[in-house]
């Protein structure tokens, strides 16, 4: 039963990469994603596209990698001539390419493919030479991923040469990696199937079919190519047990699915030469006639030495069967064994040609090939001693390296069980410092709140003194009946303007803010019923700037008209002389330029200046009222309202006392 296959590595080809990939690889990696599948189902469509793309392309490396990818599908194609032309043109490139990480990876995936083509169609010898460089040369690029596709391909090498603990351990050390690495079990399965075949030649079946139901489980998800490694070498496994019926279903499986694939003759005409056998074994030359003399024309043109080693045997076999002793001992004569032939095929030569010279009576000859069996059974049996020593100390290492890995897991497991928990705790205290923030200030709000109200009921209270003190029953009696003795016209004029300042004051009690316009309407109110108790030489000046909009410029209530008070009271009422009151209103004004976001109102008298004690003095409230109510205002706005109270010289010449205040335009008395 012949073993003949593509490597298992074969299609595993990604660009060599940089830390920081050029648009040229990133395109390539995406190009082979999306067709890598397609490399043995359409090998000439994905060579046309590899083709066409790889004319464009400027980097030198990423063009090539377009190369290989055409290499690839002359092989899954069975172009020999195609292979071996691209092979040279790559082999060529890399001489002449100095070594880096990223030409280092080119020269793996080369010597990959070189040593595939090797094993199909040279020696398997110098395969295993090229797949141990390629291993190398993978271990100094700028790998990605493991390298189980080398490794499988080597492990395959080693079984074919008869290296059979090579091979397991081959195949052993992929399956460390996946394991290591924790890949899907998709990257595991062609070892699955390869640890079985190695298990297979050493007709260990009880291993054979532990590996084989492994890979079997994914089935579903393997590739073409995988599902031919694997029917193909599961039937075969059936043929060295001489169960030639299971061997044949698993044969057939392998026809049915190769029949969607046109394409890859090496796999159709493979899967026919062992059918024959097993029809020959089963003692159906016909049958065994028929798939031979179909898949004979396409080994002997492509001059496989194994392939065609195998069909000679057959070839004596079934003439052996058929009594035709002439033509069995002319293919014998004809027929060339070398060192590349498999050591299997000769087995199974050596058998049969130990029957037919049973047959023939020529027992010298019939004891010598049985002899040269014997002699290769027990070569095969100390294999099969040395693999098993050799892979108890292999899994053995393998056990207690994974024995210190798991021991390095659990450490970090129980690092990062204390990192966890000293994150807990430093979210809960960051939750609860957040919480504590939290009530602190809902209850700093609410103590401002409630400043505020105290605040604003304490304004509410002070002004409604004031007003009581300013309509004091000894003020308005007096002026009622000073009023009253008078009967002319501009008495009942100045009796207007008293009720109008009374109802005025009534209503500023709970106004917040008025206009200038209602400010300055009532203060005038006020002036002129305090005119005649100052005497004719009281005089009042009332400037309003064209810019200042009175309308609608709002300022707290009471804000003039207090000040202007107190100074009629205080200052000018008991001064001697020439009295006088000035108020202006302009927009602020910074080195020689208005501003128009500020109002500036200034009340001056000439009474002498600012007096702390006045024989005229009250209770000292209204000006408090102001003040307050400019304090409560201020904590509400950004802006906030400015006062200054100093003495100046009065254009009179004479001291006086000024109060200014500066109003933002934009201020809200809103609280």
């Amino acid at each position: 039963m012949v073993i003949l296959t593509m490597g298992m590595g074969l299609f595993s080809c990604h660009p060599s990469r940089t830390p920081q990939p050029t648009s040229e690889e990133q395109a390539f990696e995406q190009f082979f994603d999306e067709v890598g599948d397609f490399v043995t189902e359409n090998p000439a469509h994905v060579r046309t596209l590899a083709l066409d793309r790889m004319a464009g392309v400027r980097d030198s490396i990423v063009h090539h990698c377009y190369l290989l990818v055409a290499l690839k599908t002359t092989l899954a194609g069975s172009m020999v001539d195609s292979s071996y032309l691209l092979l040279r043109q790559l082999e060529e490139f890399l001489q002449r390419t100095p070594v880096t990480k990223r030409s280092a990876r080119l020269h793996s995936e080369v010597l990959n493919m070189k040593g595939n083509i090797l094993s199909r169609y040279v020696s398997n010898d110098s395969a295993v030479h090229c797949f141990e460089r390629a291993y190398e040369w993978y271990l100094r690029s700028n790998r990605r991923g493991p390298v189980t596709d080398i490794l499988m391909n080597l492990a395959d090498a080693y079984g074919r040469a008869g290296h059979l603990e090579k091979s397991a351990a081959a195949y052993r050390r992929a399956l460390f990696l996946t394991d290591s690495l924790q890949l899907s079990d998709n990257m595991r399965t062609p070892i699955y199937y390869g640890l079985a075949s190695t298990y297979m030649m050493l007709r260990d079946f009880e291993s054979c079919d532990y590996y084989y139901n492994l890979a079997a489980r994914n089935y579903g998800r393997m590739l073409p190519y995988e599902k031919d490694f694997y029917l193909n070498n599961r039937g075969n496994s059936y043929y060295y047990r001489g169960d030639y019926e299971t061997a044949i279903d698993y044969f057939k499986r392998l026809e049915w699915l190769n029949r969607n694939y046109p394409d890859r003759d090496f796999q159709n005409n493979l899967v026919w030469l062992n059918l024959s056998d097993c029809f020959l074994q089963l003692q159906q030359p016909d049958s065994a006639s028929r798939y031979l003399d179909r898949c004979e024309p396409f080994f002997r043109k492509l001059g496989l030495p194994t392939a065609i080693y195998y069909i000679d045997t057959q070839r004596m076999h079934l003439f052996l069967q058929r009594k035709e002793y002439a033509k069995a001992d002319q293919i014998l004569r004809q027929s060339q064994t070398g060192p590349e032939i498999d050591f299997e095929m000769v087995h199974i030569r050596n058998k049969m040609l130990e029957h037919y010279f049973e047959e023939i009576g020529d027992y010298r000859k019939a004891y010598r090939f049985m002899k040269d069996n014997a002699r290769l059974d027990d070569s095969l049996r100390n294999e099969r001693i040395r693999m098993r020593a050799a892979d108890l100390e292999l899994r053995y290492r393998q056990d207690s390296t994974l024995l210190a890995q798991n021991i390095l897991i659990q450490t970090q497991k129980n690092r990062m069980l204390r990192l966890q928990r000293s994150q807990l705790l430093w979210l809960m205290a960051i939750i609860t410092i957040s919480f504590l923030s939290f009530l602190y200030y809902i209850y700093s709000r609410k103590k401002r709140e409630r400043i505020t109200t105290n605040l604003h009921h304490m304004v509410s209270t002070l002004r409604w003194e004031n007003m009581r003190n300013r309509m004091s029953p000894h003020f308005i009696f007096n002026v009622l009946n000073q009023h009253i003795s008078r009967s002319n016209p501009e008495e009942q004029r100045e009796m207007m303007n008293l009720v109008k300042m009374i109802r005025r004051n009534l209503e500023l009690v709970d106004q917040m803010s008025v206009t200038l316009h209602e400010e300055i309407d009532f203060v005038s109110t006020y002036i002129d019923l305090e005119r005649k108790s100052l005497g004719d030489q009281f005089a009042s000046d009332i400037f309003i700037a064209p810019e200042v909009d009175s309308q609608n410029v709002r300022i707290p209530s009471m804000l003039i008209q207090i000040p202007v008070e107190n100074a009629i009271k205080h200052a000018l009422r008991g001064k001697e002389g020439e009295r006088r009151l000035w108020i202006r209103l302009e927009m602020k004004q910074e080195e020689g330029e208005m501003k128009s976001d500020q109002v500036v109102i200034r009340v001056t008298d000439n009474g002498g200046g600012f007096k702390q004690v006045s024989s005229q003095r009250g209770t000292g409230t209204g000006l408090k009222v102001v003040m307050q109510t400019i304090q409560l205002l201020n904590r509400m706005n950004r802006q906030s309202i400015e006062v200054q109270v100093h003495d100046v010289l009065a254009p009179t010449g004479e001291q006086g006392c000024e109060i200014a205040f500066w109003v933002p335009l934009s201020f809200c008395y809103e609280i």
